[in-house]
Parts: C-alpha cells; sequence; structure tokens
C-alpha cells in the first residue's frame, strides 16, 4: 500500500476548505441574509431550503452515478475540480446577490438561484468526497487522509468567520452610501453581501485548482472491466440492500441536523437574546463572530486527535462516546446564564465533540465502499459517497427549514430588528431552545443509530486486507 505524501495530504485537505468557506456561508448567514438583507419571510425561506435541498440531495447519487463512469486522463473524480470551480464562485454571488424585484419575482429569483447553486455544489463536492476511496487503499491511511480534509475544512471556516463580516462591511461602506454602521453588529447592504460572498468564491476557486493539481487517483476496482459495465439499475440496487450505508446515512443526517440548528439559528440568538455590542479592534468581530471562531477553533481540535483516539478506542465506539456527550453539553446549554463567558465555554466543549465526529463519519463511507466491493466485486465510490453529501444537504435542508418554521412559530419579526426593537419573549425562547434542546435530540438519534452499525474496525481490517489479496492476484 503506497504511503500519501504531506503535500497530496494538504492538497486533498484544500478540496474541503474551499466547500466548507461556502458552506459555512450557507449554514450560518444565508437564512439571516434572506430575512433581514434579501427580504422575504423566514418561513418561506425555510420552506424554499427544504423544496430544493430534498430534491438537489437526491441529484447527489445521479452525480456519484456519472462520476463513477467518467474516464478521463486526470482520472474519474479529480476533473470535476477543474471543470467546476470557476462555476462554483459564480453561483455563490449570484446567489447572495438582491434583485430590484418586488416579493413574488424575489421568491422565484432566489429558489432559481439557491437551486442552481446546489446543483454547482453537489457536481464538485460529489467527486471530491469520492477521491477519498481512490488515493489510498489503506483503511488508516483513509483515516488520515479525512482528518485532513476535517482539519482544513474547519481552517476554510475559520478563515471565512475572520474575513466575511469585515467584507461585508467595508464594501458596503465603500458602495453603499446609505449603509448604516454600527459597531457591533453586520452590515444588511446588499452590495456589501455580494461583494463580500464573491471575495470568498475566488478563493475558493483557487483553493479547488490547486486540489485537483496536487491530489491523485491510486485504487481501481479489483475487476475493473465488470466495475465500467455495470448497471445503474444493479449500482442502486446493491446499494438499496446495503444495511451499513443506510444506518450511516441515518445517523449521518442526525448528527449533521445538530450543527444545521446550532449553526442557523445563532446570529438571531446573539442580536436578540445575548445582546453584546462588541467589536474586537482591528478586526470587525463581534460577538456573534467571535462564537463562531471558538467553535471552529474547538472543531479542529477534535478533528486533529480524532484519529488518535479512533485507533485505540474504534471508530464506532468513539463516535457513540462524542455524540453523546455532545447531546449533554446541549441540553446544559438552555440552562447557562447569560453570560458571554459561559456561552463560549460552552460553545468550546460542544464543539470539541462535534469534531471528533464529521472525520469518523467520512472515513466510515470508505469502509462501505470496501465492504460493498467485498460483497459484490463493485466498487462504486462516486454512488456511495455521493451519499455523505446527500445526509449533509438533508440534514442542512431540514435544519434550516426547523430553524425557519420555528422562528415563525415564535414569532420573529425582521422589522423590529431593523428598527432597534427588542422581539418578543417568546421569540427569544424559541431561539434558546433551537441553540440547546433541539441539537440535543438530534445527537440522542445519532447515539442510538449508531448502536446498530455493523462495520467493526475488525471487519474493516479483514476487508481491506481481503481486497489488497484479489489485487495481487490480478
Amino acid at each position: 500500500m503506497q504511503t500519501i505524501k504531506l503535500k497530496e495530504k494538504i492538497g486533498y485537505g484544500f478540496g474541503d476548505m474551499a466547500s466548507s468557506m461556502f458552506w459555512k456561508i450557507f449554514g450560518m448567514y444565508l437564512l439571516f441574509f434572506y430575512t433581514d438583507v434579501f427580504g422575504i419571510t423566514a418561513a418561506a425561506a425555510g420552506t424554499m431550503f427544504l423544496i430544493a435541498r430534498l430534491w438537489d440531495s437526491f441529484f447527489d447519487l445521479f452525480v456519484g452515478l456519472v462520476a463513477d463512469r467518467t474516464k478521463t486522463r486526470w482520472g474519474r473524480y479529480r476533473p470535476y475540480l477543474l471543470w467546476f470551480a470557476i462555476p462554483f464562485a459564480v453561483m455563490g454571488a449570484f446567489t447572495f446577490f438582491v434583485p430590484g424585484f418586488g416579493e413574488v419575482g424575489k421568491l422565484v429569483y432566489a429558489y432559481i438561484t439557491f437551486s442552481l447553486m446546489m446543483i454547482v455544489y453537489s457536481m464538485i463536492n460529489v467527486p471530491y468526497a469520492s477521491l477519498l476511496g481512490v488515493m489510498s487503499s489503506d483503511p488508516k491511511e483513509r483515516n488520515v487522509l479525512s482528518s485532513y480534509r476535517m482539519s482544513f475544512a474547519f481552517i476554510g471556516s475559520f478563515i471565512t468567520f475572520m474575513l466575511l463580516q469585515p467584507l461585508i462591511n467595508k464594501y458596503a461602506g465603500a458602495f453603499d452610501s446609505t449603509a448604516l454602521s454600527v459597531p457591533g453588529k453586520i452590515s444588511t447592504s446588499p452590495i456589501g453581501w455580494v461583494m463580500g460572498v464573491a471575495t470568498i468564491g475566488a478563493i475558493c476557486s483557487i483553493l479547488f485548482f490547486i486540489c485537483f493539481l496536487w491530489t491523485r487517483e491510486r485504487v481501481e476496482a479489483v475487476n475493473e472491466t465488470e466495475n465500467e459495465k455495470a448497471s445503474v439499475k444493479q449500482d442502486l440496487k446493491n446499494l438499496w440492500h446495503n444495511a451499513p450505508w443506510w444506518i450511516l446515512v441515518g445517523t449521518g443526517l442526525a448528527a449533521l441536523l445538530f450543527n444545521a440548528v446550532r449553526d442557523g439559528v445563532a446570529i438571531y440568538y446573539f442580536r436578540d437574546y445575548v445582546k453584546v455590542l462588541y467589536e474586537m479592534p482591528g478586526t470587525g468581530w463581534d460577538m456573534t463572530t467571535i462564537y463562531f471562531l471558538t467553535g471552529q477553533a474547538a472543531n479542529l481540535v477534535g478533528v486533529i486527535v480524532a484519529p488518535a483516539i479512533s485507533a485505540k478506542y474504534g471508530k464506532k465506539r468513539t463516535y457513540m462516546i462524542a455524540i453523546g456527550i455532545a447531546g449533554i453539553l446541549s441540553a446544559i446549554f438552555f440552562y447557562i446564564p447569560n453570560q458571554i463567558h459561559w456561552i463560549l465555554l460552552m460553545q468550546a466543549l460542544i464543539s470539541l465533540c462535534a469534531g471528533y465526529v464529521l472525520p469518523l463519519l467520512w472515513s466510515m463511507f470508505a469502509d462501505i465502499v470496501d465492504d460493498q466491493e467485498v460483497k459484490t466485486n463493485r466498487r462504486a465510490s462516486g454512488l456511495i459517497f455521493s451519499s455523505s453529501s446527500m445526509s449533509q444537504k438533508l440534514g442542512w435542508a431540514v435544519g434550516a427549514f426547523l430553524t425557519g418554521w420555528v422562528l415563525a412559530m415564535f414569532n420573529y419579526n425582521p422589522e423590529l430588528a431593523k428598527l432597534g426593537l427588542e422581539q418578543s419573549a417568546q421569540t427569544i425562547f424559541g431561539q434558546r431552545m433551537m441553540i440547546s434542546l433541539l441539537p440535543a435530540v438530534c445527537c440522542i438519534i445519532a447515539f442510538f443509530g449508531m448502536m446498530f452499525y455493523p462495520l467493526t474496525d475488525k471487519r474493516v481490517k479483514e476487508n481491506a486486507e481481503e481486497l489488497e489479496q484479489r489485487r495481487q492476484n490480478k
């Protein structure tokens, strides 16, 4: 088994760094953008997220099937990084553009641009995720690659939080004479948002190009001829009967829903409940940004130590312990005092646990690829890894839908925010519940779901050895 050099590990990490920079903008800022900048209701935005993401999530399976059947001199999956790097950035800017339409026209524009953005995201992210399964056949090496991927993803998120709000506020001040500048608050100027996101998008395109240049595809199916002739119907049938896949998609969906709800309500929670007007000198960061940065730093620590801990205690056990503790701490979060040091401390502890979970989740999908190949003699990396993107999008879709509708249910009124008036006590209670108790329920679901996951570390090792032996005997 070939050892992956450091440069290639970093190059692979750059791919998810780029994806994560936009993903965090979508997860933590997009609902706020639609309600307080773009001008549609929280319920309308939440419904749009659910509808657009539901069909787009299943579109990921189509992308996986196509990628598995792509054959170029660069490989099956790497070419997509090259082809869709620039469309990725362009559609991001269009998504955060505010047209001069009426209410209905704006909603139609939001549906179209958001849906197209998710299509482009699928076309680059599904092949990127599938790349993990063909860079190395060694389960331990994949675990390390997955850790690099998630480490750079959190670094990307960290950079987004460092740059986005200062960029938005600076562009608003430079190009919008009507923009109000309030220290400690993010601007609602449309030009500030589209220019800020466009700048982040340009960085993402460069990172995707580097990922394409620095990575290589090495692993082929044991029977490559049969692999190429396999029908879509047979691939889907194999996936339908893959019990570990179903379990991992379900638990992954719950874990990602946990993140989506916590992240989506954070801006509202800080502005309406915490209400600490602070801007760090020389940075432009308010307390919401500092809260996000604290979480990303703790996530990164969890990602870095996850391979060593999972190597000692096993992926399944480590996942269950981490998600269980995250659920307990999330429930406690509801009862802590409204004091910033308590809030930041709990954010760090919860995010540390979440940092353990995500690299294990993506590494397990690679294990499922091997397990299915042992059973069926068919290596469907793209299809199986597309499910990781599918569960990510479904988790975010349901999370954003819940966030938007629960805000509406608790009578959130963006007009009050624009006038500088307080939200009702009922609204603030809903925000507190969404950042604590609702994520705790998601953790409970993920914990019990993982109890039924059948791929032990012993079985994963046996599968890898079996496939390596088959390749040697070709």
